[in-house]
C-alpha cells in the first residue's frame, strides 16, 4: 500500500509530506500532525479523510495563510469540506481550502470588528444554486458553533458561492459574476414592471431559475429548440413583455459577451407576462377592496 513520508509539521492538522507520485505535497486532515515526526510514515488508505494539495502554487498559498488562522478554524473547515465532499458527487477544487479557509477567517475577524455584513445577492444565490446553500447552511452553523461567534445569514450565500466554485471548477468571480448579473436583470424586470416580486413567491423562483437556465446554456455552448410559431404569437400577443425579454437578453450578451439565441427571448417572454398578470391582477384586487 502506498504511503506518505512526513517532512514537516506546521500544526496538528497540517503536514508538508513527501509523496510518491507527487513529490512534496500539503496533507490537511484533523489530527493528521498531532505527535508526528520527522520521517513518519502515513498509509494512503485513509486518504478519504485528508485533503492533499498538489499544486505548488496552491501549497505556497495555504502556507503563508496558516500562520494568520486559528487552528481551530482549520479543522472546522476541513469538517465541512468532508460534508461537502460527501454530500456531492462531484470532485472538490483543491483551492477551495484557501478560498473558504481565507474567507471565512476574514468574516470572523469582520464579526468580531462590529463591521456589519451585508449580502445583496442573497435570494438570488439561494434560487439559483439550493443544493450549495443547503451545504453553506450547515457551514456557517458549525462555523458559529465552533468558533462561538454568531454570522449573519448574509454569509450563508457568500460561502455557497465558493462551494459552487469548487464544485464546478469554475473561477468564484465568473459564480458571483453570474449571481450579481441575475440580481441585476431581476431589478430591470422590476423597474420595468415597476413592480417588486416577493422573494419567497413562486415567481420568483421560476424567473431566476428560468435566468440561471439560460446563462448555464450559454456557458455550455447549448441552445434551445426555435419555434416561429411561440415566437410570433408572444410578439404579437405581448409586445411590452416581449421587448423587455429582448432587453434582458442584450444585458446578458453585453456582460458575458456570448450571443443569445432568439429563441431565448421567447421563452422568456412567457415567464415576464405572467409575472405582468400577477401584477395586474394585484392591482385590480386592491381597487376592489376599496371600492
Amino acid at each position: 500500500m502506498s504511503s506518505i513520508t512526513v517532512a514537516k509539521v506546521l500544526n496538528n492538522n497540517v503536514i508538508i509530506a513527501d509523496h510518491p507520485q507527487y513529490s512534496e505535497v500539503v496533507v490537511i486532515g484533523k489530527g493528521i500532525g498531532f505527535n508526528r515526526k520527522l520521517h513518519d510514515r502515513i498509509d494512503l488508505s485513509s486518504v478519504e479523510k485528508m485533503f492533499i494539495l498538489r499544486s505548488q502554487e496552491e501549497q505556497e498559498q495555504y502556507k503563508q495563510l496558516l500562520p494568520q488562522v486559528d487552528e481551530k478554524l482549520i479543522e472546522i473547515v476541513h469538517e465541512i469540506l468532508l460534508y461537502i465532499m460527501h454530500s456531492s458527487s462531484q470532485p472538490l477544487n483543491e483551492h477551495v481550502h484557501i478560498a473558504l479557509t481565507d474567507h471565512i477567517s476574514f468574516a470572523i475577524r469582520r464579526y468580531e470588528q462590529d463591521i456589519p455584513i451585508h449580502n445583496p445577492f442573497l435570494y438570488e444565490t439561494k434560487e439559483i444554486y439550493p443544493e450549495e446553500y443547503k451545504m453553506a447552511e450547515y457551514a456557517i452553523e458549525r462555523i458559529n458553533e465552533g468558533m462561538g461567534v454568531e454570522l449573519p445569514v448574509d454569509e450563508v450565500g457568500f460561502v455557497a458561492l465558493h462551494i459552487v466554485s469548487a464544485l464546478s471548477n469554475r473561477q468564484i468571480s465568473e459564480v458571483r459574476q453570474h449571481s450579481l448579473l441575475i440580481g441585476d436583470l431581476i431589478g430591470i424586470v422590476e423597474n420595468n414592471l415597476e413592480y417588486r416580486i416577493p422573494r419567497d413567491s413562486l415567481d420568483y423562483s421560476r424567473l431566476v431559475t428560468h435566468l440561471r437556465f439560460v446563462l448555464e446554456r450559454l456557458r455550455r455552448g447549448e441552445s434551445v429548440r426555435e419555434t416561429s410559431t411561440l415566437d410570433g404569437l408572444m410578439k404579437r400577443e405581448y409586445p411590452e413583455m416581449y421587448t423587455l425579454a429582448w432587453q434582458l437578453t442584450k444585458v446578458i450578451e453585453n456582460r458575458v459577451r456570448i450571443p443569445v439565441y432568439p429563441a431565448e427571448v421567447s421563452y422568456l417572454t412567457v415567464h415576464l407576462q405572467r409575472l405582468a398578470q400577477k401584477k395586474e391582477d394585484e392591482v385590480d384586487m386592491e381597487t376592489k377592496r376599496e371600492i
